[in-house]
Formats: structure tokens, C-alpha cells, sequence
């Protein structure tokens, strides 16, 4: 695939706002996870999430527009302002937004379904009702900075904002636009973390690939990227290969077995990168703390690569579905900037079979071809391969 530029990041994330505050919080080697005091847990399970705090939605949004947008459509925009401020110019109006998300704005959902109920459809709040979709978040981006290319929202669980991000440099390499702003947004409400619970996907604390691992735990946020066909003055990376795939045999609420699905889906990108095994330097992973899913990707590691490349697993650090899943990715785009691996928040005894080890400290490390997997519940696989240097 044609190599395309990551030239801006913007994050608003559990423990940071900011690209050089959610350098400085990897680094640190901290989780963002606490106790949830947005609504009340008694009676579930799971008491803990990855919560933005300290978000101050007017500093990036005038006040009449912010009215008219939900606590989702808040971080979208704060994001994808601070990437283009990073990148240091607007967009050509011509580009194009792709935007992930696991669940979309249920909160809002259930406060529009309340007034329909209360009032009736004549008096149910229309904007209620706009809100209420999982694209409007993107939609407000483009009106926000007005991108008249093409709107994207993809809906994959786990895997939402890579395959954002995948359909946005496909996209661009087709010269279809000349850049895109992508990305991933979500948030931890009530009603998703109570299925969840009962579900009993969540667990008290993070620690992916460990071998007391018991469940996710959930995170919140939006991280946006902007995308070039031609680098400007500087690129943080590129996004060189991407692979897509399914594990058949997921039911549509758990991981599956299928190892070979995930590994074909690495070697996928891979290959569409044009490099080869050999070249990849280090692998961002999926593991998410649930014992199903990292069973499953350590598998694939280990039967397809040999030796396996350095690990590391970031959920620890803000739990899962942060951004739409769109975090790790920000974590692997800094390590090839930083020429630093970040540790495995959370990791500190492998399961038998376990045959690496994820990183236990910040490193520095000479990186030229990163790996990123992202592997969803009901069998999605989305992998891609991000690159120091244009080839």
C-alpha cells in the first residue's frame, strides 16, 4: 500500500488531554483506571473504569454550539480541534472524516427514548433525537472544520477506530482525497457497563496477558489523526499495511479460538506493507485482560512469529474501548517518534503456555515498522502496520 502521513494527533484520553500530556502519562508507566463515581455500581460486579477527567469541553467548542452536542460529540470535536492545531494548518475542505466507535451515544439514546416516553413524539426533543445516532460525532467534525469529502462512522467494537483508520488511508492512497482527519471516540455510561457486567466481560483491574486476568475494563475518550497523502514539513509515522480478517469461530459476544484467522490477519498487513516478518519491531497488541482474547492473540504471535519481537500492551493503562479503540494506535504512532517502547501497565505473571513476555519498563529501542492488532468480540480482526520513514 502507498505510505500515508500521520501529520497531526490530537487525544483527549482517561489521564490526559493532549499529545504531550498522554506522552508524559506512557511514560510514566501509570494506570488512568479508578473507581466509577458517574453513576452507582452497587449491585454489579465491576466497580472500576478509565474516566476523562479534568475535560473542559468550552475550551475547544463555542457555547452555542456546545448546547447542541452530547458528551461523545464533545470529545470528537476537542480531539480532531487538537489534531489539526498539532498538525499546524486546517484540512483542504475537500477531506475526508472516518470516525470508530464501539457503541455510540446510548447514554443519549436512553435520555431521548425518556422524553419520547414522558412527552410524546410531538414534544421529544429533536436534538435529543440527532444525537442519538453513532455518526454524529463525525458529522459535527466535518461541519466543525469543513470537510465536504466523504463522513465515515464505523461501528466494530474493539476494532472500530483501526478500521476507521484503515478505510481512511485506502482512501487517500486511491487519491479519492487529500487528506482525512481519522479516529475514535467513546464514553463509559451506565447502561453499556451494566450489560457488560452481566455479561461478565468486566473485571476490577487491568492486566492484559497476565495470568490472573478476570476482565476488561472499560475506558473512555477520542483521539483524532490527521492523514496526508504527501507528508508536510514533518510526519509523526505512516500507515504502511493493513489486514482484515474474522475469527468464525467468535459467538457474538466472546472471542473465538481461531489463532490462524488473527495470524493470517497480521501477515496481511504485513505483506501489504511490503516488509517482511523480520522487519516488524515491535507489536502493539489487542489484549484487553479478558481470558479468551489474549489466550487467543498470544497464540497468533507465537505461530507466526519466531523469535517474537518485543510486546506491548497498553489497555492497563486506559482500559478498553478507550477512543474507540483508537489509543493504542496513538501509543505505537509516539513509540516510532519517541524510539520508545512503552511497559505493560498491568502485566506481571504468564500463563503456561505464554512463551514472551510483554515489556515490563520503558525502553529505548531502534523501531522502524511497528505492528498494531485489534481484535474484537464476534471475530473481528483489524491489523496494521505503521512505518518510521516513507519508503
Amino acid at each position: 500500500m502507498t505510505r500515508v502521513a500521520i501529520t497531526g494527533i490530537g487525544v483527549v484520553a482517561p489521564g490526559a488531554i493532549g499529545i504531550d500530556a498522554f506522552a508524559n502519562f506512557l511514560d510514566r508507566g501509570e494506570t488512568s483506571i479508578g473507581d466509577v463515581d458517574r453513576f452507582d455500581t452497587a449491585g454489579l460486579r465491576a466497580h472500576a473504569a478509565a474516566l476523562v477527567r479534568d475535560f473542559s469541553a468550552k475550551e475547544f467548542i463555542a457555547p452555542m454550539k456546545l448546547r447542541r452536542m452530547n458528551t461523545l460529540s464533545r470529545f470528537g470535536v476537542a480531539a480532531a480541534r487538537l489534531a489539526m492545531s498539532d498538525r499546524g494548518s486546517a484540512l483542504p475542505s475537500a477531506s475526508g472524516v472516518a470516525m470508530g466507535t464501539a457503541f455510540g451515544p446510548v447514554q443519549t439514546s436512553v435520555e431521548y427514548m425518556q422524553e419520547y416516553v414522558e412527552k410524546g413524539a410531538a414534544l421529544a426533543p429533536p436534538q435529543l433525537f440527532a444525537e442519538s445516532v453513532a455518526n454524529a460525532p463525525g458529522s459535527h467534525v466535518g461541519i466543525e472544520f469543513d470537510l465536504r469529502g466523504f463522513n465515515v462512522t464505523v461501528t466494530q467494537r474493539e476494532s472500530s477506530a483501526l478500521a476507521a483508520l484503515m478505510y481512511a488511508a485506502s482512501q487517500i492512497a486511491k487519491g479519492t482525497v487529500p487528506a482525512v482527519i481519522a479516529g475514535g471516540v467513546e464514553e463509559v455510561n451506565e447502561i453499556v457497563f451494566s450489560v457488560l457486567d452481566r455479561l461478565g466481560a468486566l473485571g476490577e483491574c487491568s492486566r492484559p496477558f497476565d495470568r490472573r486476568r478476570n476482565g476488561m475494563v472499560m475506558g473512555e475518550g477520542a483521539a483524532a489523526l490527521t492523514l496526508d497523502a504527501a507528508a508536510k514539513d514533518h510526519a509523526y509515522a505512516f500507515a504502511s499495511g493493513f489486514g482484515i480478517g474474522r475469527d468464525a469461530s467468535a459467538t457474538i459476544s466472546d472471542w473465538g479460538e481461531g489463532a490462524d484467522a488473527v495470524a493470517a490477519t497480521m501477515r496481511a498487513a504485513i505483506d501489504d506493507a511490503e516488509v517482511s516478518l523480520e522487519d516488524i519491531d515491535a507489536i502493539y497488541a489487542s489484549a484487553n485482560s479478558t481470558l479468551r482474547a489474549d489466550r487467543l492473540e498470544y497464540r497468533a504471535i507465537q505461530s507466526l512469529f519466531s523469535p517474537v519481537p518485543p510486546v506491548v500492551a497498553t489497555k492497563g493503562y486506559f482500559g478498553e474501548y478507550a477512543a474507540g479503540g483508537a489509543l493504542p494506535l496513538v501509543a505505537a504512532v509516539l513509540a516510532l517518534r519517541d524510539q520508545k517502547l512503552h511497559a505493560s501497565v498491568g502485566f506481571r505473571e504468564p500463563d503456561s503456555e505464554m512463551r514472551f513476555t510483554p515489556t515490563a519498563e520503558k525502553s529505548d529501542r531502534r523501531l522502524r515498522h511497528v505492528l498494531v492488532n485489534s481484535i474484537s468480540a464476534g471475530g473481528g480482526i483489524v491489523c496494521a502496520v505503521l512505518s518510521r520513514e516513507a519508503p
